[in-house]
């Protein structure tokens, strides 16, 4: 779980955010998970997303683990969005959404938004267990110009280790091991 160490009060907090995120959110059970693999454990983003209460608190958690000099934050187009707008209503910073493909009609991008080249970017996840969605994103943004100065998984499952592989810093509001 990602803390400060020697800091007893955060910690003290985040294990307790952490313990209600999983509770509400594990099931257990036969899924499918959207890398195709099946797995005896899912967590459901969705009853973490849609309660006030807690979605708050981790938007608190988020805003505590963004680096100094983000300019703006971002997420994969999706669920994740919900947690964007509630860290960017808790730091004041403009917001980016990340399609899976820029689309036909409209802008025709697939970075939504107002980054301008040189903009630095806190990418924000809501689960991650491959890092597929969240690094697509990121390469995204790196390619209409901007720095990904760091990613931040709400619930980290195993993504967090293939996107440091990938080169990015790494932040997780809780992290679980996968025995699968």
């Amino acid at each position: 779980m990602a803390g400060e160490p020697g800091n007893e009060a955060p910690n003290a907090r985040s294990d307790d955010l952490a313990a209600r995120l999983l509770a509400v959110s594990e099931l257990h059970g036969d899924f499918v998970l959207s890398s195709g693999r099946r797995s005896s454990v899912y967590f459901d983003k969705f009853r973490f997303l849609a309660d006030p209460a807690l979605l708050r608190e981790v938007a608190g958690r988020v805003r505590e683990l963004l680096p100094a000099g983000v300019t703006h934050l971002a997420a994969p187009e999706g669920a994740a969005t919900l947690l964007l707008a509630a860290v960017a209503l808790e730091t004041g910073l403009p917001m980016i959404v990340v399609r899976k493909e820029a689309k036909a009609y409209g802008t025709r991008t697939q970075v939504e938004g107002y980054p301008e080249p040189g903009a630095v970017v806190a990418l924000i996840e809501d689960v991650s267990t491959t890092g597929h969605q969240v690094g697509r994103a990121a390469k995204a943004v790196e390619a209409h110009g901007c720095t990904v100065a760091c990613i931040i998984l709400a619930l980290d499952r195993g993504g967090a280790d293939q996107l440091r592989a990938a080169g990015y810093e790494v932040e997780a509001v809780v992290s679980v091991s996968s025995a699968e």
